[in-house]
């Protein structure tokens, strides 16, 4: 494909050539032809007029396509305007020059007179004209690579985004998973000497999550129905570690189960809550999980005992609030937004996010 679009892009090149200094030597041509009756300098042969148009075809596709060499060679075409405005005028100049004196010296090969052609007058007017020419050949030439260049920046960059995106979701549940099922092992641990049957419930309820969490790995989304499943199997197992220390309720609104959410976010700023507040309190706290529906959004609040600390605000390991906030801009972009603050004791975190769905999921797909 890539080799194609470089074939055709020649192919364009070399039909711009013919076709631009096709059209200008024709022009001349007609013009020649118009006047060759009314006057004929002295020492010029009439059969001349039928061969500058040809001559001036072959040199200025042929002095055009080496000043094409330049730009690519010095690598102009990656240089600000301003940079290369200058340039492109001086070897306009040069070019247009160039041509001129390709063009008098084969005619002067060809036994016209010196004098006739290199004429002050003659000069200026014929330099001029064709510096102009080769101006525009340049800015024409400068307008299609850069809108070309731009078009390629665009798609690389969708594609650098896309890819950003898909790594930075798997490197965030990566991150998610293991550090959720070290905590919850830490639990059950404390649980088995003490009371193995509590023990034995606290496995099922793992076995629980690990299940959710095999079954999440390639899911950018899950039902809230899911995810709240799987947050009371964490918050039993919890109880069971902190017992009286730790009160948990959880109220999910009617006709919510289905609505798609980020896997894990809930049960991870619920973690957080007992980790950073509650369990730092001597007599322990209780955590609050209530969602519902405004306004084409999904509203998820989470609350918990305790203060939160300024350093959690900026938390970017990928395990909290950085990682929620990373999370949400990834998928939904503005549409969804992140909030906690301290509120009479308690911390209090407000998740929305749209009930449409994901944005860009072609991206995810």
């Amino acid at each position: 494909m890539i080799q194609l679009l470089q074939d055709n892009r020649q192919k364009f090149y070399w039909l711009a050539q013919l076709g631009g200094w096709g059209a200008y030597a024709l022009l001349n041509q007609l013009i020649m032809l118009s006047v060759r009756g009314e006057h004929v300098p002295e020492g010029i042969s009439e059969s001349l007029f039928y061969i500058v148009s040809p001559t001036l075809l072959i040199t200025g596709i042929l002095l055009t396509h080496l000043y094409r060499g330049v730009i690519r060679r010095y690598q102009w075409q990656n240089l600000g305007l301003k940079e290369v405005a200058p340039r492109i005028l001086l070897a306009s100049s040069t070019v247009g020059i160039l041509i001129y004196l390709v063009i008098s010296i084969f005619f002067v090969v060809l036994g016209t007179p010196g004098e006739v052609l290199f004429t002050t007058p003659q000069i200026l007017i014929n330099w001029t004209n064709l510096t102009i020419i080769v101006t525009s050949w340049s800015i024409i030439y400068f307008a299609l690579h850069y809108f070309e260049n731009y078009q390629k920046v665009e798609i690389e960059r969708f594609i650098w985004e896309a890819a950003v995106k898909d790594f930075e979701l798997k490197t965030l549940k990566s991150q998610l998973n293991p550090h959720f099922m070290f905590n919850a092992m830490n639990g059950i641990r404390s649980l088995i000497e003490e009371d193995p049957e509590k023990a034995k419930s606290s496995i099922t309820r793992l076995s629980n999550i690990f299940r959710y969490s095999l079954n999440i790995e390639r899911s950018e989304t899950v039902p809230l129905e899911d995810e709240i499943k799987t947050v009371n199997d964490y918050l039993a197992l919890e109880q069971i570690r902190y017992e009286e220390r730790l009160d948990y309720k959880v109220e999910v609104e009617s006709g919510l189960n289905f609505i798609e959410i980020p896997p894990m976010m809930i049960q991870t700023l619920v973690e957080n809550g007992i980790k950073h507040g509650v369990s730092k309190l001597p007599k322990g706290g209780e955590v609050g999980l209530k969602a519902y529906k405004e306004n084409d959004n999904l509203y998820i609040i989470i609350t918990n005992s305790g203060v939160l600390d300024d350093k959690l605000m900026h938390d970017s390991k990928g395990y909290g609030l950085a990682n929620t906030r990373q999370r949400l801009s990834i998928l939904y972009g503005g549409k969804a937004s992140f909030d906690i603050t301290n509120s009479d004791g308690m911390v209090k975190a407000v998740i929305k996010i749209p009930t449409g769905g994901i944005e860009n999921e072609s991206y995810y797909r």
